[in-house]
């Protein structure tokens, strides 16, 4: 009897041990041990079907050679980033992906993965600590913002802009950096702000609403990606301006590209979030098998208009 009252209890324990492992909501299940290799990857967030897409294109890579890929958002927060890395890096990951909420914020966690030997790849949007990374496989960032002016200046010659920002990512800067470049050539072209959007469409709607409140002769727009643009659209249809002001923006999102065939968006520079994946992943492996890999690694990008917006839906 006691032998059976024995291994009762112990089953019981067992069970209730495995209880206390299950996973809450929204995270990934551990896996076994025997799953391959482990690698991880943090984005600034997942609220954005660029990096869903992105993430299919590294999972598609990485689960392929039988490996396994923990993926994590950091929600536009630093600190669970920082936290969310160092915890992929102390349980010994082959490799980490790192999509940067900031990008000089980021230099801490660079610094403890290479103390730890391990490797870190830089996707989407840059680290300003090159050195300590890789390589990093982003977009032409800065030839997206020039795409974005070009169109704009062909259809409104004397724009006044507004910019909707995100001064924490290298991405957005080189967007807006490349969007300058093209309006020097337009004497006509004048940038009337450059305000903080998030690159949400939470974050655009307000400061939209706020800006042309403030410059009632905005009659243009350029939100530095599809979700922040997607709400300076909301803004404008609510104070029934969008017939007056034209919007240019950066990603090739589903939403947006929609949003174009409708009329409500001129353009978006189409980015390419599986290729980035795929290629990230593939360095990864390149450099684990101690073949060279480039430092920079540049996804080209292509402009989405009226003219050319159905074909881009069945891309990638």
């Amino acid at each position: 009897m006691k032998t059976g009252r024995f291994i009762l209890i112990a089953a019981a324990v067992v069970a209730s041990a495995a209880g206390c492992s299950r996973p809450k909501p929204g995270e990934q299940p551990p896996a076994p041990p025997s799953a391959g290799r482990l690698f991880g990857v943090s984005y600034q967030t997942m609220n954005n079907p660029f990096f869903v897409d992105l993430n299919e294109g590294l999972r598609q890579v990485i689960e392929a050679r039988g490996d396994r890929l923990i993926t994590l958002d950091a929600q536009f927060n630093s600190l669970k980033q920082k936290n969310d890395l160092s915890d992929l890096i102390l349980q010994n990951a082959s490799g980490i992906f790192i999509n940067p909420v900031n990008w000089e914020g980021i230099k801490g966690s660079l610094l403890q993965a290479k103390r730890k030997k391990t490797p870190c790849i830089v996707v989407d949007a840059p680290a300003k600590d090159v050195e300590l990374v890789v390589c990093t496989v982003a977009s032409d960032n800065l030839e997206a913002g020039r795409l974005a002016c070009r169109a704009l200046a062909e259809v409104k010659p004397n724009a006044k802009v507004v910019v909707l920002h995100l001064a924490t990512n290298k991405a957005c800067i080189d967007r807006v950096t490349g969007f300058k470049q093209e309006l020097a050539k337009h004497p006509g072209m004048e940038i009337l702000d450059i305000q903080e959007g998030r690159g949400t469409a939470e974050g655009g709607r307000p400061v939209m609403r706020d800006l042309l409140g403030r410059y009632p002769q905005t009659d243009a727009a350029f939100p530095i990606n599809d979700p922040s643009a997607l709400g300076a659209v909301s803004a404008l249809e609510s104070a029934s301006k969008l017939d007056q002001v034209t919007v240019v923006t950066v990603d090739g999102s589903q939403e947006a590209i929609k949003a174009v065939m409708a009329g409500k968006i001129l353009s978006t520079s189409a980015q390419f979030p599986k290729r980035i994946g795929r290629i990230a992943a593939e360095k990864m492996y390149q450099h684990l098998e101690r073949k060279p890999v480039s430092k920079h690694i540049k996804v080209p990008v292509e402009l989405i208009t009226a003219d050319n917006a159905e074909a881009f839906l069945k891309k990638e």
